[in-house]
């Protein structure tokens, strides 16, 4: 089952729904687990304003944005993302774009993702399904976490006339025709973190 909160952040448990603060005019969607073998923790997400950065800490998965960042033609989406801690398994994060109805079920976006072992995907929502634009792979590119169990690594979607190219670290590491499921890349655009997370978001945003 999904939820969709606003005008704040708002958390979900098993009792209901509880309030608390988050960064004004954000939205968030959570995303949860319906997998035996992968369950989402107990707990509720928070999302929050730390000086220049989002921090999002999800016990279990979500996606955020706002409803007035919308981008559209050729434009660059960015955001530079720091894992606090290692997961206790591979979960993934990171750019939301080309999405519409994100708080229904008719819900649509794509979304570029990494993950602590250094790999990358990008897939496409459409409802309840998702499907693979570019299955996961390793990159040299994707720092993984060091001795201190961090790792910091920028995000961008580089959406020209005809292509969009997937870069992590200043390192193309997908490129692909502005067709088939990557047709649309207009609308929306935000961020996803997977659940069992504890991540900061900095320089988020969109460049022409």
């Amino acid at each position: 089952m999904k939820r969709l909160f606003a005008a704040g952040l708002f958390t979900v448990c098993a009792a209901g729904v509880l309030a608390a603060q988050a960064p004004p005019g954000w939205m968030m969607r959570v995303d949860r687990s319906t997998m035996a073998s992968d369950p989402d923790a107990g707990g509720t997400i928070r999302f929050m304003a730390m000086g220049q950065a989002l921090h999002a800490i999800t016990p279990q998965a979500a996606v955020f944005w706002r409803p007035a960042d919308s981008a559209s033609g050729a434009f660059t989406l960015k955001g530079t993302f720091k894992l606090n801690e290692p997961s206790g398994h591979t979960n993934y994060y990171g750019l939301v774009f080309g999405g519409s109805g994100l708080e229904g079920a008719d819900q649509r976006y794509n979304y570029f993702l990494i993950a602590q072992d250094g790999t990358w995907l990008v897939k496409r929502r459409d409802g309840a399904a998702t499907s693979n634009i570019a299955n996961k792979a390793s990159s040299d590119a994707v720092r993984k976490p060091g001795a201190n169990g961090q790792s910091v690594n920028t995000l961008e979607v580089r959406v020209a006339a005809d292509t969009v190219d997937f870069v992590v670290n200043g390192t193309v590491v997908h490129s692909t025709p502005k067709s088939g499921p990557v047709a649309t890349t207009d609308g929306l655009y935000g961020m996803r973190v997977n659940h069992l997370l504890n991540v900061e978001v900095t320089d988020f945003g969109l460049a022409r």
